[in-house]
């Protein structure tokens, strides 16, 4: 009896240690004096220990992270794979339409460029449906991780195009079986109308339920994590009236400021 007690505590054993280790890392990297004031103080609003616990994010990962932006996220994760793992960075098209993309893709490549270091395990591929699709190399990542992205490829999907449907098959093609895809997005009440997520910035859980189960994807868990019950969402600018965008400016700003940035969902998916 001692011996089988023995065997199952050295099997149970390295996942517990793992969690901790992977802990440690995801709070040592958003501790990290790397990132600027300006990104910690959006920490209470988008939690990034939390939220990649939540995920199970672990330092040894190939991890995917779409539309990065300028690198909020980035900055978290490369520090927690520095060394162990691998990241890589599905951006904008090298030369995209949109002026927000331009200065976030700038910014971005000036940040890796900075400091080529901290980012010397990140890769920058390309997302650009419906023409660029290869995120990563097929089967090879153990995670992908979009913040923020889903309801632009919603968007113009509506508009009949079919980015959102080409965002799961890319992201479903990427990740290895047993992969985890995360995804937190600006969330419309389920029993509200239909969402209009290209003029408002937000959508339905629902929908992006429905969209990653059409590709092959089972939904695993679901946190309020990110939760804002604050976002009323009758905003004049959609969402980005809220902060960090602030579209009115100065025009009740304190009032924004007050509500803090949207009501979010956030979805963990599998790949069977």
């Amino acid at each position: 009896m001692r011996k089988i007690a023995l065997a199952l505590f050295l099997c149970l054993s390295p996942p517990v240690a793992l969690a901790a280790d992977a802990g440690d890392a995801i709070a040592s990297a958003v501790a990290g004096e790397h990132r600027s004031a300006e990104n910690r103080a959006r920490d209470q609003y988008r939690h990034p220990l939390e939220t990649l616990e939540f995920f199970g994010l672990q330092p040894g990962m190939t991890v995917v992270e779409m539309w990065p932006g300028s690198g909020w996220y980035t900055q978290i994760l490369s520090a927690v794979l520095k060394g162990h793992g691998h990241l890589y960075a599905a951006q904008y098209s090298p030369n995209p339409l949109a002026g927000y993309q331009r200065r976030y893709y700038g910014a971005f490549l000036t940040m890796l460029g900075q400091t080529p270091d901290l980012y010397r395990d990140v890769t920058v591929t390309t997302f650009h449906p419906p023409y660029d699709l290869e995120v990563a190399p097929r089967g090879s990542a153990d995670m992908v991780l979009t913040f923020r992205n889903l309801h632009n490829w919603l968007g113009d999907q509506r508009k009949d195009g079919v980015s959102a449907t080409l965002a799961f098959r890319a992201m479903y093609d990427a990740l290895k079986p047993g992969g985890i895809l995360g995804i937190t997005d600006h969330r419309w009440p389920e029993d509200a109308g239909d969402a209009d997520p290209f003029n408002t910035g937000y959508m339905k859980a629902s929908e992006a339920i429905a969209l990653a189960e059409s590709v092959g994807f089972k939904l695993v868990a679901t946190s309020e994590l990110n939760a804002n019950p604050l976002d009323t969402r009758d905003y004049p600018e959609g969402v980005w009236t809220l902060p960090p965008g602030l579209a009115l400016g100065d025009k009740d700003r304190e009032k924004y400021l007050a509500i803090g940035e949207s009501d979010r969902f956030t979805l963990k998916f599998i790949k069977p």
